[in-house]
């Protein structure tokens, strides 16, 4: 079992969906996270509940003197049979709309209860011993403290599906990163695009952030979606109907608290590129794009982002903007150059061959889901 965390902290063990009682201190929490995770915001998160955390847990971990303070929230679930066999492991929630696994620590008790949640974890009778957290920042405080407990107290980990997703974190320097970023050639091709999509007539950029003007622009973002090739995939947001009430009611709860901002690029009023971007403490994330197609030979997605670009860096309070795209993806890569490595930690609190076969199991699951792909993408090609 891990040893005991210095500082005395408690933590108990609930369902997600059951947590409503503590939004406020939530709040609190993700306001003073080591790393902001909009997803884990209560609002996207219990709004996400019910389409994507069926059987999702919490494990909360207080200040164990008053007056108490949320200090940790770890939302996962148990996977009994992940390989195929009985060996349970629990898995960080994340989902497809939810691209970052970060726990919510606070940051100035982090070391405390990473380890306290550890601890909690070795000493449950009900929770699997080996975890695995996915999409964690690999360099952040949140995987730095993980990997310290676990050193401190015998524990091991392995990391998979490690990769690079741009991100802008401009730092102080934030006049002229455009130009800085963009080589001048292609700078040359994007203000002929822009040129071009003006001759078509009045061409305009506007962010919505109030909760009406999120609601409207929203529909906007909606109606382009369905447009455009997912909504010819039946992938679009419009097209579920459970998706698509969870996407209106988190949007709308982060509105409210003005966490929420929609981008427009419209050509004679007609919305042509929107782009979500979501907010929690001093990060952001640009959630979802979508444009219209009868437009692409203007880039009109890129435009929108070169707008939105010049909006987030006069934005002094904003530490960092998450992309949430691919890694290597063709567009933001190269006009946002900072980069977020992220990674999944498979952790073992007790090591040992129930581990190592943990290890064997998910590299073999990872190649084979990987060679499935490959074959699926050969066959489309065909």
């Amino acid at each position: 079992m891990l040893a005991p965390a210095q500082t005395k902290l408690a933590a108990e063990r609930r369902p997600l969906a059951a947590l409503r009682d503590i939004i406020e201190p939530w709040r609190g929490l993700a306001a003073r996270a080591a790393e902001p995770n909009v997803f884990y915001d209560p609002d996207f998160a219990l709004a996400a509940a019910p389409v994507f955390g069926r059987g999702v847990e919490a494990l909360l971990v207080w200040s164990a003197d008053p007056p108490r303070r949320l200090l940790g929230l770890f939302p996962f679930t148990i996977a009994r049979r992940r390989y195929g066999l009985k060996l349970p492991l629990l898995v960080g929630w994340t989902h497809r709309f939810a691209p970052l696994g970060t726990p919510l620590v606070d940051r100035d008790a982090c070391t405390q209860v990473v380890a306290a949640f550890l601890d909690h974890v070795a000493g449950d009778e009900a929770l699997p011993k080996r975890l695995l957290l996915p999409l964690l920042n690999e360099i952040g405080p949140v995987a730095r403290a993980l990997q310290s407990a676990l050193a401190e107290n015998g524990g091991v980990c392995a990391a998979f599906g490690r990769h690079c997703r741009a991100v802008l974190q401009p730092g102080a320097d934030r006049a002229g990163y455009i130009e800085r970023a963009i080589g001048t050639k292609r700078r040359k091709e994007l203000r002929r695009q822009r040129r071009r999509l003006a001759e078509m007539g009045p061409l305009s950029f506007t962010l919505a952030s109030a909760p009406d003007e999120v609601a409207a622009a929203l529909q906007d973002f909606l109606i382009l979606e369905v447009g455009g090739w997912k909504g010819r995939a039946g992938t679009a947001l419009a097209q579920n109907a459970d998706v698509r009430r969870f996407v209106e009611a988190s949007v709308g709860a982060l509105a409210a608290r003005g966490a929420v901002q929609v981008a427009r690029l419209t050509s004679r009023s007609r919305p042509i590129a929107c782009v979500l971007t979501l907010k929690s403490a001093n990060a952001a994330w640009s959630w979802k794009v979508a444009y219209d197609e009868s437009f692409a030979p203007f880039s009109p997605g890129v435009q929108a982002f070169l707008d939105l670009t010049e909006a987030l860096l006069a934005n002094d309070a904003l530490a960092y903007v998450d992309s949430c795209a691919a890694a290597d993806h063709p567009m933001i890569d190269h006009l946002w150059r900072e980069r977020l490595s992220l990674g999944d930690l498979l952790i073992g609190l007790r090591g040992g061959a129930a581990f190592a076969l943990c290890y064997r199991l998910e590299t073999a699951r990872r190649t084979l889901h990987t060679l499935a792909r490959q074959l699926r993408d050969a066959l489309r090609c065909r």
